[in-house]
């Protein structure tokens, strides 16, 4: 617990330095669902909805402002390659504003386990194409740890923790933008084909501009494993 609040009161400061003006706060539930097709085949099912729950500037006084923002379905298939690497690819539809906007999804996954860590390294690209919008291509490196809080590796009934550190690349015809993002999480292993996390999804975005903008969710995500 000290060290999430740790991680809070960092990007507090970040939010202060950088002199950010805008900022929303809300939910982001998702259900992953992970199926082993065949030998070396795995497949994954994802369903992630996003709601604002108050939005404005830091300078001025918010108030609570509910609304709903998308909901995402995505689908990836993966390939292991060598011991501990997997390539994939997938694709996302995403219902939003009344709008289907569809994307499109590659990435390679390194990992590597040491005696009580496990750490990957997600290189990935995805294109978007939405109605009356030029395609948005995006290049992204995500670096994920994970250790238990007791022992050497996740056992059930255990608590571990999970961070992701990532940087996303976005190119829409002319403009470029850099998002990074910081998402510290508390996971809880009922057994190994069900699980449950929770954190801070923070997202920073638009600073290398006049004004950047912040991005707080409520990462709540529960992972269910199919043989």
């Amino acid at each position: 617990m000290k060290c999430f609040l740790s991680i809070l009161s960092v990007i507090s400061c970040l939010s202060v330095a950088l002199g950010q003006s805008n900022f929303e706060a809300g939910l982001l539930p998702s259900i992953n669902i992970n199926k082993r097709i065949s030998e070396g085949w795995s497949q994954n099912f994802k369903v992630e909805s996003r709601q604002v729950l108050i939005e404005g500037l830091f300078s001025e006084k918010s108030e609570f402002d509910y609304h709903y923002v998308l909901t995402d379905f995505t689908a990836i298939t993966s390939k292991k390659v060598g011991l501990n690497n997997a390539i994939s690819a997938g694709y996302t539809l995403r219902l939003v504003d009344g709008e289907i906007v569809h994307r499109l999804i590659q990435q390679f996954t390194l990992t590597k386990r040491y005696t009580s860590m496990r750490l990957a390294h997600r290189f990935s690209t995805d294109q978007t194409f939405e109605p009356n919008t030029s395609m948005e291509f995006r290049v992204r490196y995500r670096l994920t740890t994970e250790f238990p809080l007791n022992g050497q590796s996740v056992d059930p009934k255990e608590f571990y923790v999970k961070i992701n550190h990532e940087y996303l690349n976005q190119f829409q015809a002319k403009d470029y933008d850099l998002e990074v993002r910081l998402v510290p999480l508390l996971g809880y292993s009922f057994n190994d084909d069900n699980k449950l996390e929770g954190g801070l999804d923070y997202r920073l975005s638009s600073f290398l501009n006049d004004s950047s903008s912040s991005r707080f969710w409520l990462s709540i995500n529960w992972f269910i494993k199919i043989d």
